[in-house]
């Protein structure tokens, strides 16, 4: 094809092609060409012509022909179309709409045509916009195809490597057919040019320089023809050669088969579901996948790791990798400026965390110099974290940051504000997210819907996130979800309970809510207080005073003052307000700070003191005054009642009956705990108490007003647990670092049933404590394992039917602790404590192990996920793994630092 087509052109430029059957006939003579002019006209154009020429002295150029109304003309003796192939272009760089008209009525409109083409820049700059054309597309098609050798390099290769070729030479025709074109209307100009009589007679006025430009262009543009000829020869071969190996590919593609390997047993099922669903997502075309069995197993061996590698993919030899190089240390940082950097700017809530982190920066860093001190320069690795608060991000809402000036819930950025402190206090590597696209970018997440896996290994140690990140993760990570779940770690301010968070288990017995069913480690979610011993607990900080701080409270206290506990208008609508409010207005002067915008809300009542919204600072310095600090049963859980007793205060709250739990509360219903809520903030309750707190039922009058009493005649200092100050946040969380991993997996608790002689567990290393009724780790083992806690603080409990493990630990003064649940989870125990089984049976409960005393059933647990401190039945009394504490850090025993 392009051999001939070099012919043809090189034909056309010899004179010899014959004319297109459009213009068939229309050189042969003056009288059959309607465009010849009369000799009338010819005439005039030679006066004209007459008074110069251009380039000479005195002369002026020769002009197109004026585009206007056209000059009348004789009708032609024979009227023919105009041929369509002969360009109409002209007059400049605008086409001329009146050039048919003139080449009828000018005689010597052929040259006036042959003028404006030839020398005119447009048309030169046409055939320059040819070969440049031509050059651009020979490199990109040529690139194409080479880079379209490695796959992987588009999604849509294989399709590139097709289409390509026959794209490739359907456009060298047309650029061919084109160039054929271009000479064959410049060689009936030539004709015209030839045949007219005014040629013949004035030849010898021009001089043959003038059609000199003519000449070169001729031979410009057979020059091309000629290197567009060979180069289509050369690109002809690339591309037979191309489609040949991609036949010899395509036969191999055809020729893939789903294995059957034993090793692989989940192959076939998804190369089945990519049949179906492969354009569900166009993140498979990111990988390479289009649609053959092939793509799909490489897809699903290469990318993802359901079927074995394909035998006849390229692949390098494995090399052995390089030694890890020695990771960063942690230091202790003395500036927290460049994390006021890090967390950003354009929300309110990122504004209020900024400005909660400077007020405490003295704090911080005083605390982080004691724990230094105390670790001894113990080497600490640096961790990459990621901290990707999710319930600020649009895609989730956001609905705290319109609220932060407006009275809404700070409770939650308090401990965000915290928790960004102690990591970067502690020396960590940082990155701060709020945003989707933000996590997508730092994650590596591929384009499409999110169920492919990442497209390199997680550049981060740990992923601290909140519930509305963990569901962002897990829709945008694909399989690498649960590859790298085990790093996260979810900030959960109420706790999330095994028997919610076991998704299978949660299904079954009606457990199943809109937040848990993850199958995590219960550990790795961390609550604002430590209600929840399977979860970790993260907590908070607040403001620590110092000595003259402390005698400045003590000498302005105004035991009369009272401060209410909610700062928006729907927390006084409480019933029963009214009794309770006019009870404490005779003894003390209630002041309150309920947001509003222009008037008073009308559910505060009026001899209550409103102080509007007040910043926190202004805020502290009214607790500093106030005897009392009261609450009306809500919010649960937050952090001010620990900020009044900090600033001298006494708290007071209500009693619950029955406890709130999800069961018989609206405020819980749907949340992944059945825990049961019996005052307003259990943990003050439980942890401090009197005469800091005190918890009374509000029903009651006479309890109530008589609490009022005490509370004024009892003189309180300023009180903070340590587990709530700087220091006591950075020890527990450096703790957490240093210790908790939850990527390395344990193997279940074999079955009885299916325990071999040679299997048999080891002598149990527990023993009966002296004198008493519970199990210890007995120094006489012989071995302990690597275990955090450490076993040496573990305590075994029988519980009563109707408590839970962590209120039988509690009422020992211990905490309980789910990681001991794996020593104890053997029959051997039962007899250590005496306790006589019938049966034994491996069964997945929450409450397991445990023993049905009536019936003398025993029962052990057969899914590690589901070891429990929660939950209690009256039918079993449960087996109980307890633990020591520090004083003040309940969260650690007093080995765990």
């Amino acid at each position: 094809m392009a051999r001939g087509a070099r012919r043809r052109l090189r034909g056309a430029v010899r004179g010899g092609a014959e004319p297109r059957r459009g213009v068939r006939g229309a050189e042969r003579s003056p009288a059959a060409r309607p465009w010849a002019r009369p000799a009338a006209a010819r005439g005039k154009a030679r006066a004209g012509r007459g008074k110069g020429r251009a380039g000479g002295p005195g002369r002026v150029p020769p002009q197109p022909p004026p585009c206007g109304p056209a000059q009348p003309r004789a009708p032609p003796a024979e009227p023919r179309a105009l041929p369509p192939s002969l360009p109409l272009g002209g007059c400049g760089a605008a086409p001329c709409p009146q050039l048919r008209t003139m080449i009828t009525v000018n005689a010597d409109g052929k040259i006036m045509v042959r003028r404006c083409l030839v020398t005119l820049r447009p048309f030169r700059i046409f055939v320059l916009g040819i070969g440049f054309f031509t050059l651009c597309f020979l490199m990109t098609s040529l690139g194409g195809q080479f880079s379209a050798k490695r796959l992987g390099d588009s999604p849509f290769t294989i399709r590139t490597e097709v289409m390509g070729a026959l794209e490739s030479r359907g456009l060298l025709r047309r650029m061919s057919d084109m160039l054929e074109m271009l000479m064959k209307r410049m060689d009936i100009l030539a004709r015209l040019e030839n045949s007219t009589d005014f040629h013949k007679g004035d030849e010898a006025r021009f001089p043959l320089d003038r059609f000199q430009p003519a000449a070169g262009l001729m031979e410009r543009i057979q020059a091309i023809a000629q290197n567009v000829s060979d180069i289509a020869i050369k690109v002809d071969q690339i591309l037979r050669n191309s489609l040949l190996n991609g036949k010899v590919m395509e036969g191999r593609r055809d020729q893939c088969e789903v294995p059957r390997d034993p090793k692989f047993p989940d192959c076939a099922g998804k190369v089945e579901w990519m049949r179906a669903r492969w354009t569900s997502d166009p993140c498979y075309a990111f990988f390479g996948v289009d649609g053959t069995e092939c793509s799909f197993l490489i897809y699903l061996s290469e990318v993802e790791w359901f079927c074995p590698p394909l035998p006849w993919r390229n692949r390098t030899a494995a090399v052995p990798s390089p030694p890890p190089k020695p990771r960063a240390q942690a230091a202790f940082r003395r500036d927290l400026a460049r994390l006021l950097e890090l967390i950003g700017t354009g929300k309110e809530s990122l504004s209020f965390m900024k400005k909660r982190i400077r007020h405490l920066a003295q704090q911080w860093l005083r605390a982080a110099r004691r724990l230094e001190q105390k670790l001894a320069g113990r080497q600490r690795d640096q961790k990459h974290i990621l901290i990707h608060i999710g319930f600020l991000t649009e895609e989730s809402g956001d609905v705290f940051s319109p609220r932060v000036l407006k009275g809404g819930p700070l409770g939650e950025m308090v401990q965000w504000a915290d928790i960004l402190a102690a990591l970067f206090m502690l020396g960590h590597s940082l990155r701060v997210t709020v945003s989707l696209k933000e996590l997508q970018s730092h994650l590596g997440v591929p384009p499409g819907r999110g169920n492919c896996p990442l497209t390199s290994p997680l550049p981060f140690d740990l992923i601290y996130t909140d519930y509305h990140g963990l569901q962002q993760m897990k829709q945008h990570m694909g399989l690498s979800f649960k590859k790298y779940r085990c790093r996260v770690r979810v900030i959960d301010t109420f706790g999330t309970e095994p028997a919610y968070n076991h998704e299978e288990y949660a299904t079954l017995r009606g457990y199943r809510t809109n937040w848990g069913y993850w199958n995590l480690q219960p550990a790795q979610f961390m609550t604002m207080f430590p209600h929840t011993p399977d979860n970790s607990f993260m907590g908070f900080v607040s403001e620590e005073l110092n000595q003259t701080e402390r005698q400045l409270i003590k000498a302005n206290k105004v035991s009369s003052m009272a401060v209410v506990y909610g700062k928006e208008a729907s927390i006084w609508k409480v019933q029963g307000k009214e009794k309770f409010l006019a009870i404490l207005n005779k003894y003390m002067e209630i002041h309150g700070t309920v947001y509003y915008e222009t008037q008073r809300p009308p559910e505060v009542p009026a001899f209550v003191k409103n102080h509007g919204l007040l910043p926190q600072h202004e805020f502290q310095q009214l607790l500093r005054k106030a005897k009392l600090f009261i609450g009306f049963g809500f919010p649960y859980e937050g952090p001010a009642p620990l900020e009044a007793i900090a600033n001298g205060c006494v708290f007071l709250q209500a009693r619950f009956h029955p406890p709130h739990s999800s069961l018989n509360h609206e405020f819980f219903r749907g949340k992944p705990t059945s825990r049961e809520v019996s005052s307003q903030h259990p943990y003050a309750e439980d942890f401090i108490g009197k005469p800091h707190v005190w918890t009374v039922d509000y029903n009651n009058s006479e309890e109530f007003e008589a609490a009022i009493k005490t509370i004024m005649r009892t003189q309180v200092d300023p009180y903070l647990p340590y587990e709530y100050t700087c220091e006591g946040m950075l020890e527990r969380i450096h703790a957490y670092i240093q210790h908790q991993d939850f990527c390395t997996t344990s193997s279940a608790p074999a079955s009885p049933k299916t325990k071999s002689a040679a299997m048999q567990s080891p002598p149990s290393p527990l023993a009966l404590s002296p004198n008493s009724t519970h199990l210890v780790w007995s120094p006489s083992a012989g071995w302990a394992p690597q275990a955090w806690p450490p076993v040496g603080s573990l305590q075994v409990w029988v519980s009563e039917p109707q408590h839970t493990c962590t209120e039988t630990c509690r009422r020992r003064g211990l905490v309980c602790e789910p990681t001991f649940f794996r020593f104890l989870n053997k029959e051997e125990v039962f007899l250590q404590l005496s306790i006589a089984c019938d049966s034994t049976e491996f069964e997945m409960n929450h409450l397991y192990p445990a023993v049905a005393e009536g019936v003398r059933e025993c029962y052990l647990q057969k899914e590690p996920l589901l070891f429990s401190c929660a939950g209690y039945n009256t039918k079993y009394r449960r087996l109980c793994p307890c633990r020591d504490f520090r004083q003040g850090q309940v969260a650690l025993c007093r080995d765990c630092l």
